[in-house]
């Protein structure tokens, strides 16, 4: 049997950052609570907003499930006499169970048969461990920040004033300081603000609706949603927005009104990035444009009250709006007075990091290896790099980039654009940054190409070089989005650039900057980009083994280990691919840390050996002819050809010979064979059923 449980925490307004979390932490904290303590529950559901957290509980079992322990004692050998009488091991144990030798079970081990206890430990009742349950999960709640108030001890993301929670219909006797449970809840704040009781979850649902709360945050969405288009729609427009955005408003109201505002038409001559950051960032309003994507001169906000007069609110928001645009249009106006490559000198009082200089000392070190690496990449366009370096961080000197630190780049194209910069050296300052979230786009121009990995290498190797490597889930700096982004735009590109180059180059150019060996840098480095370029092909779907298989044969170039993790996986499906592997990984285990390439077929003694050095030979030609078209598909289905002679080989010669020199030349046959199979992976790392 089962029943309904419904808990509500009030609370002042929660601000609506901490909430999508904080629900999905106590639905996985009640989860994990009620599986600790055997109890079955189902139709599990958490809501919210601002100003309550609700749990709901369809079917919550009445009484934990049984729990039957089984403890070893004696061996049955040690148990008893010949005649069959207890020993007194077996006396002690039944004594400590508190049970007869009579009572003990007889069970059956890999070690033989020992005695053992069995008890079932009936599970108590629901309604009498809830108070503790609920109380554990109130106080756990891990928010961004908690406060205390008054003079508590319980510290919460912000003041409770009541609990709501009922089991069966039946209050829940637990308090929290000074608030005790009951069966009532409250109100909208300020349209109705009265209490009212409660008698399970549908009744909670009707009441909160008819008292101007919409509980579940999925319905507040929708309607914002949809009376944001409808608003919008009026004017001929619709509502831009991100989901970012519209989580924010959906956590903000208990009961959404959308209003829509307007403003002078002439805010439409500042760019919309800064009219659309404006409204998004400060006001959290719903931008609103043509089907183009043109801004219209209009606005959507979401009120968390319904006032008489709509009238009023409009004119308040269109007054805040109207004060935000004029400031951002006289930055706008002011920056351009200052062309950016001006600019430069003001970054020498910005601190990027104390440990690694000012933001100036990084636009030096980023466009020297953006030169570098045009050099390797794209000679032809080394001229617009270097300008595209130079002019990349200068606008984190303007007005407008310091009240919005969400625009830089974009106001570093604008004034670059309007300054008369070349449009793709414009465009570039912009997509430096990119990606700016995973899965995010990539760089077209190679400009910014270039440069965006010149900036990131710098802060990646910078970071690790200054001791301060990402920890856990810790990454204050992203330097895995960083990594992420280098090795996606290299991919993109198919830029023929070594990863030893970039490092190498780095760390020359931060220098005495280094607070350990180079080498020992550039291996971590190393090690941190091979684990990111792995993570990002077995979440694209290859098999973990192909993809540690190849990379065990290096990462230096992104763009070829790319096409042979790809062919290398597309190769499972030959029926000899497992064999091939099976045999490859026999040659590597005998071989180990042997190094003497050096082969005389003078030495041989039987044909397995002349064949297979025959065959190796011929089928190395075709192999290196396939690596240097990077044609790794036909060099696999060459490899696949030597098996024959290499399971002929096993099959007749005895590798370790005792002659020494018999001994050697074997194993050098082997290790030749085995040097060409890790130009494109280290088949021991294959997971093979043999």
């Amino acid at each position: 049997m089962s029943k309904e449980l419904l808990f509500e925490i009030g609370t002042e307004e929660i601000p609506a950052a901490f909430l999508t979390k904080a629900l999905s932490d106590i639905e996985e904290m009640i989860k994990k609570s009620l599986a600790e303590k055997r109890i079955p529950a189902d139709g599990i559901e958490v809501l919210g907003t601002p100003r309550r957290l609700c749990l709901h509980i369809a079917r919550l079992a009445e009484k934990q499930e049984d729990q039957t322990i089984e403890k070893l004692g004696p061996a049955c050998k040690a148990a008893f006499d010949e005649k069959g009488n207890p020993s007194k091991a077996a006396l002690g144990f039944a004594k400590g169970q508190g049970l007869e030798v009579s009572q003990l079970e007889t069970v059956k081990t890999e070690k033989g048969e020992y005695l053992a206890s069995r008890k079932t430990i009936p599970g108590e009742c629901t309604e009498a461990l809830l108070p503790e349950i609920l109380t554990k999960l109130s106080i756990s709640i891990p928010f961004r920040k908690s406060m205390r108030w008054a003079d508590y001890e319980l510290r919460f993301a912000r003041p409770i004033h009541w609990i709501l929670a009922l089991y069966g219909g039946e209050v829940i006797p637990l308090q929290l300081e000074a608030v005790q449970s009951s069966n009532c809840s409250y109100g909208h704040r300020f349209q109705s603000p009265a209490s009212f009781t409660v008698s399970n979850f549908a009744d909670y649902m009707e009441k909160t609706k008819q008292n101007s709360v919409i509980v579940d945050p999925a319905e507040r969405k929708k309607i914002i949603l949809l009376e944001a288009q409808k608003a919008a729609a009026a004017v001929g427009g619709k509502i831009f927005y991100t989901e970012d955005l519209l989580e924010t408003v959906t956590f903000i109201v208990e009961n959404p009104v959308i209003v829509r505002g307007g403003f002078d038409r002439e805010f439409l001559q500042v760019p919309k990035e800064v009219l659309t950051t404006t409204m998004i960032s400060h006001q959290k309003y719903f931008p609103v444009t043509d089907d183009t994507g043109k801004l219209l001169p209009y606005f959507i906000a979401v009120s968390n009250t319904r006032a008489r007069d709509l009238n009023i609110v409009i004119r308040g928001n269109e007054k805040v709006i109207r004060a935000r645009l004029a400031d951002a249009r006289f930055f706008f106006e002011e920056d351009q007075k200052i062309p950016l490559e001006t600019r430069l000198d003001a970054l020498k009082k910005v601190v990027f990091h104390r440990l690694l200089g000012t933001s100036y000392d990084k636009v030096m070190r980023f466009r020297k290896l953006a030169a570098l690496i045009a050099l390797q990449v794209k000679p032809d366009i080394k001229n617009s790099v270097d300008r595209t370096a130079l002019l990349a961080k200068a606008d984190l000197e303007t007005q407008m980039v310091g009240e919005f630190s969400e625009l830089q780049g974009i106001m570093g194209r604008e004034y670059a654009r309007i300054s008369g910069e070349n449009p793709v050296i414009a465009e570039a300052i912009y997509e430096h940054y990119l990606p700016i979230a995973a899965g995010g786009d990539l760089p077209q121009t190679d400009e910014g190409a270039i440069v965006g990995i010149a900036d990131k290498v710098d802060t990646i190797v910078g970071f690790f070089g200054v001791g301060l490597p990402p920890t856990g889930t810790a990454d204050p700096y992203a330097l895995r989005r960083q990594a992420l982004g280098i090795i996606n735009i290299i991919l993109a590109k198919r830029y023929p650039l070594p990863l030893d180059f970039l490092l190498d180059e780095s760390l020359k150019l931060l220098g005495n900057t280094l607070k350990k060996p180079a080498a020992e840098i550039k291996k971590d480095v190393q090690d941190f980009f091979a684990g990111r370029y792995q993570n990002q092909f077995i979440s694209q779907g290859y098999a973990y083994d192909t993809v540690e298989a190849v990379l065990a044969s290096g990462l230096s170039d992104f763009v070829l280990a790319a096409e042979k993790i790809k062919a290398l996986q597309a190769f499972r499906a030959n029926p000899e691919f497992e064999p091939i592997s099976i045999a490859f990984k026999r040659v590597d285990n005998i071989l180990k840390d042997f190094k003497n390439p050096e082969v005389n077929p003078g030495l041989f003694t039987t044909d397995a050996e002349r064949n297979l050095y025959t065959a190796a030979g011929e089928i190395k030609k075709q192999i290196m002819s396939g690596m240097e078209k990077n044609n790794y598909n036909l060099a696999l289905m060459e490899m696949a050809r030597l098996r024959p002679p290499v399971d002929a080989f096993f099959d007749s010669v005895m590798v370790m010979d005792k002659d020494e020199k018999i001994r050697f030349n074997r194993l050098s046959l082997l290790s030749e064979i085995s040097a060409v199979f890790h130009k494109i992976a280290d088949f021991s790392k294959i997971v093979t059923a043999g």
